[in-house]
């Protein structure tokens, strides 16, 4: 798969967390507006990790369809794979649709996202380094994560802020320990 730009990643992100896969409304930390959302919504369903389908009654649409009815976008089984590495999960059914109760709920499968680097993460790069240094049982303080990258402290926070909590969604955690200051880590406890 082609590798997935900021904008497309925090789409996919944000309708993996709801429990109906449904893309809008959009985050509000998406900086793409107007047309160029458009060409990012059409280029995800052009690759097939977005689905069209009929808008349930109350769900905010995307656009009307053939006949004028109203079309909401969904996240696709392909889009659910994109983000979780490829291990693949079922998608969402809309909130019209009946649910299966032998499905895993969606923020579940959001954390196991989180389990594997998405497509737009190359291995070998620095924030790579950084999620593996994030992922150990024992997280990694901001020294460590400098010695590892050659990065400066205030890039690495900016780092875990920006690219790993907002943009990719990640479930970055922080608490101090004894002797060695301030642990940072993807998940819960080590």
């Amino acid at each position: 798969m082609a590798k997935l730009s900021d904008s497309q990643l925090v789409i996919l992100a944000a309708a993996a967390q709801r429990d109906d896969g449904v893309v809008h409304p959009l985050p509000r930390s998406l900086k793409t507006r107007g047309a160029a959302l458009t060409r990012t919504l059409e280029g995800l369903i052009a690759k097939g990790l977005l689905e069209k389908r009929p808008a349930s009654s109350g769900a905010e649409t995307w656009r009307a369809g053939e006949g004028a009815s109203p079309l909401m976008l969904t996240l696709s089984e392909a889009g659910l794979r994109a983000l979780d590495g490829g291990a693949g999960s079922t998608p969402p059914k809309p909130s019209g649709a009946p649910k299966s109760p032998a499905k895993a709920p969606r923020k579940a499968a959001a954390t196991e996202a989180a389990d594997a680097p998405g497509p737009a993460l190359r291995p070998g790069t620095k924030l790579a380094r950084v999620i593996a240094l994030l992922k150990r049982k024992n997280g990694a303080t901001i020294d460590e994560i400098v010695k590892a990258t050659d990065w400066q402290p205030h890039s690495v926070r900016g780092a875990i802020s920006g690219a790993l909590r907002k943009k990719l969604g990640l479930p970055v955690t922080s608490e101090k320990v004894e002797g060695r200051g301030r642990v940072y880590r993807i998940g819960g406890r080590g």
